[in-house]
């Protein structure tokens, strides 16, 4: 043995051992300035989960670093979906630390007084919730503490003061905001629900749902959803109705629009009076279609739930992220970020990640 040689498989004996190579986790420190959404973004070859992965860490991230803030379009959804995709490329766990923080630190100033109506909390209750649901199965302290401070701003009337933007599906009515705590309490973990503070929360639900109609189809799925995991909230029959209603607004190419789930809702307009586009799938309505299907016991080799994992795995954009453009209004298109998020909980629900 030479001593070059001998010396080369000296240092080779010293290095770390790594086989392949590991993609490097996105934090708050090395997050590069996310890209404007623009939907002329090219189609990746080949669905790529990484690429999925670092798209929702580099949105979240932006998002915290720059707004401060929680929002259902993106770090909430991401709570919700980002789980998922941990064995393709781990996360840092800043958004789920951030969300701590703005319950245990957001409500003991003087400026943030609870009061009722207030709706952070729910968004803040849902994202910690639902991450718990998809990585321990355990119900966090923290978790319980802000599903229990979600019940402190309920109104009388059982629901919320939602945020009304304008941007529909998410920040527009009342009746999103009570679907979405509804959803948070049924899929908390530990029997959260059954929880004494939970039941008098769940009958103001109750209550607020009895009395409001459900403006859309969507508001319809938003409820069949919630009552996968809460009595009472829809019957099965219902549920079975609501099923086939979005069923049958598939498109031929095998995805769903975010505006024909809204379609029948009379009132709704776009903010920038432009007609509604009902014939382009999008990722949010299939998504939100796919998994809702599974949750309600629809197959997998259902041949239309089959067409639309084809339209998620072949409409991914090359930088992660599934172009969805927004029903209300064409502008910052933050609208991905849910849709993307949302393929991503459906391709879940069909055991497809990988």
């Amino acid at each position: 043995m030479t001593r070059m040689f001998q010396a080369v498989a000296l240092i080779l004996l010293t290095l770390p051992v790594t086989w392949g190579t590991e993609e490097a986790v996105v934090t708050l420190a090395n997050v590069p300035d996310d890209s404007a959404i623009t939907a002329e973004g090219p189609l990746s070859r080949v669905y790529s989960p990484i690429q999925a992965a670092k798209y929702l860490d580099i949105a979240s991230l932006n998002w915290q670093k720059d707004r401060k803030c929680v929002t259902c379009h993106t770090n909430m959804a991401y709570l919700m979906a980002r789980p998922a995709l941990e064995k393709q490329l781990r996360s840092s766990g800043e958004v789920r630390t951030f969300f701590e923080s703005q319950h245990t630190e957001l409500w003991n100033s003087e400026v943030k007084k609870l009061r009722a109506g207030m709706y952070q909390p729910v968004v803040i209750a849902t994202g910690l919730a639902f991450h718990d649901a998809k990585t321990t199965g355990k119900l966090s302290e923290v978790a319980r503490s802000a599903l229990d401070t979600m019940w402190e701003t309920q109104r009388v009337d059982g629901g919320w003061t939602w945020a009304k933007c304008g941007w529909a599906p998410m920040e527009i009515d009342d009746h999103y905001g009570v679907t979405l705590a509804a959803l948070a309490v049924g899929i908390a973990p530990s029997n959260y629900a059954e929880t004494e503070r939970a039941k008098r929360g769940i009958e103001g639900i109750r209550k607020f749902l009895a009395a409001t109609d459900a403006p859309s189809l969507h508001h319809r799925m938003m409820i069949a959803w919630a009552s996968v995991h809460l009595n009472d909230l829809m019957d099965e029959m219902g549920r079975n109705q609501v099923r086939e209603e979005f069923l049958t607004q598939q498109l031929p190419d095998g995805g769903w629009s975010t505006a024909g789930l809204l379609s029948d809702w009379t009132e709704f307009k776009r903010k920038d009076g432009k007609p509604q586009d009902l014939e382009t799938s999008d990722a949010y309505a299939t998504g939100l279609v796919v998994l809702l299907s599974r949750e309600l016991g629809t197959p997998v080799n259902d041949q239309r739930l089959q067409a639309a994992i084809l339209w998620l795995k072949t409409n991914q954009r090359v930088s992660g992220q599934w172009f969805t453009r927004s029903p209300s209004k064409d502008s910052k298109h933050y609208f991905t970020n849910i849709g993307s998020a949302f393929a991503i909980l459906a391709l879940q629900s069909c055991g497809t990640i990988e």
